[in-house]
């Protein structure tokens, strides 16, 4: 089974796809992972719209069969909050459109399914990241690793 793991954002988006199964070690085989970023004085719908042509690029070039995505948290920036959720709504449209089984997963349930620490710290998530997936060093930078944990996330819990 292969996963496209997101970890969304209107600044920078994380993603990994993992293959699972076949005698993978550990969590699977890392096939591709990286950060989509936008430019910074770029429009919000323009951003969500370069996110959702991406996703959609992606999906297009690795047929995952699942796509999994980190859950909304609750920022004391209401605004924050609001633009996140519209980033993730732009990414689970893109693996609607495509027919992916969908999967939400809570930002510390990727943390303790990887490192078995809910509140584990981001440099902690790339090294067990590195360490399932037999790389020599953890995804860079720090918002790749977190979307290849959330891909992880998924193959571990299913």
């Amino acid at each position: 089974m292969r996963v496209l793991g997101v970890d969304p954002g209107t600044a920078a988006t994380g993603y990994g796809v993992v293959e699972a199964g076949n005698g993978a070690p550990g969590g699977g085989r890392l096939i591709e992972c990286g950060v989509i970023t936008f430019a910074r004085r770029s429009s919000l719908p323009r951003r969500l719209a370069e996110l959702h042509a991406e996703i959609v690029a992606l999906i297009d070039r690795h047929h995952p069969a699942a796509l999994a995505l980190e859950n909304a948290f609750y920022h004391r920036n209401v605004r924050t909050t609001l633009v996140l959720g519209h980033a993730r709504g732009v990414v689970l449209l893109a693996a609607q459109q495509a027919g992916l089984a969908i999967a939400e997963y809570a930002p510390a349930t990727v943390k303790k399914t990887v490192t078995g620490a809910g509140a584990a710290p981001k440099a902690q998530v790339g090294a067990v990241v590195a360490r399932l997936l037999r790389l020599r060093q953890a995804p860079r930078p720090a918002d790749a690793a977190d979307g290849v944990a959330v891909a992880l996330t998924h193959i571990l819990r299913t």
